[in-house]
């Protein structure tokens, strides 16, 4: 996949995080096949479908149990990566094969999820938000992880 079409594809999953409704972090993903250069799915971090806008109705369960950011990954939102994995299922797309945009680091959770998936690379926008998460685990399983520039974590301040 040339250079200028993976801009394109990090460009897109960046405003496709924007639909998200979680008040903490807004994360996009996009699940591409890349001999053909297209988009085979896309998914974002939202409450369960069907089940109103945020993880607990109309209310963040993140914030309602006072989660600290980084942990009880269990608790919140369906993941952006967990979205478009169980989209291809629902849909018949196949994965295998497949490479992954996503706007942040995946959690171990989503890691052993995409592994599994049989997607054989991971382009993580860099500069999305920190925290605990799997990218060892993919690098151990034979998944390339592929850091890309992109806009960076808004909590993390430059020390002058």
């Amino acid at each position: 996949m040339k250079e200028k079409h993976i801009r394109i594809r990090i460009e897109q999953c960046l405003t496709l995080a924007s639909a998200s409704n979680c008040p903490r972090r807004k994360f996009g993903a996009l699940l591409l096949d890349p001999e053909r250069n297209v988009i085979l799915m896309d998914g974002y971090n939202g409450g369960p479908r069907g089940g109103g806008r945020l993880c607990g109705g109309e209310v963040c369960l993140r914030d309602e149990q006072e989660v600290v950011s980084g942990t009880r990954m269990e608790i919140g939102c369906h993941h952006a990566e967990m979205n478009v994995i169980c989209n291809c299922a629902a849909s018949g797309v196949p994965t295998k094969g497949a490479w992954l945009v996503i706007t942040g680091e995946p959690c171990m959770m989503c890691s052993k999820l995409i592994h599994h998936a049989g997607i054989t690379r991971v382009l993580v926008v860099g500069g999305g938000y920190a925290g605990e998460n799997g990218l060892g685990y993919l690098e151990d399983h034979g998944v390339e992880v592929m850091p890309v520039a992109g806009p960076r974590d808004p909590r993390l301040h430059e020390i002058t």
